[in-house]
């Protein structure tokens, strides 16, 4: 059970190509959008559909893979964790993010799929 902790798993599309850093120490960090969408039918009978927006990081050896074959609208599968992070401005406001860090990604749809 322990797998289960703080445990995502999602299916989206990327809302942009990613952004990639080389950090001082050599290692590199991944981070985009992906759009996950559902669909439902209201009480009325009309269909809807929600998206939700998910911030994603990817580091290392994974982010290189992310910089050489991922771009806008790509489908994907992660797995991964949630973090959270809150910080303090310079005006004493606190500011509160959540991403997933993702620690596995499968490419799900095939390159004429992705959207530009």
């Amino acid at each position: 059970m322990n797998s289960l902790r703080n445990s995502v798993k999602l299916i989206g599309r990327l809302g942009q190509d990613p952004e990639v850093k080389l950090l001082d120490t050599g290692n590199k960090v991944a981070t985009f959008s992906l759009a996950t969408s559902e669909s439902y039918t209201t009480r009325e009978g009309s269909k809807q559909e929600q998206t939700q927006w998910h911030n994603i990081v990817v580091w290392g050896n994974l982010a290189v893979v992310c910089e050489k074959y991922l771009k806008k609208g790509k489908e994907i599968a992660i797995d991964g964790h949630l973090a959270y992070h809150n910080w303090v401005d310079k005006n004493g406001i606190k500011h509160y993010s959540s991403e997933v860090v993702a620690s596995e990604l499968l490419f799900v749809g095939s390159n004429s799929e992705s959207r530009k």
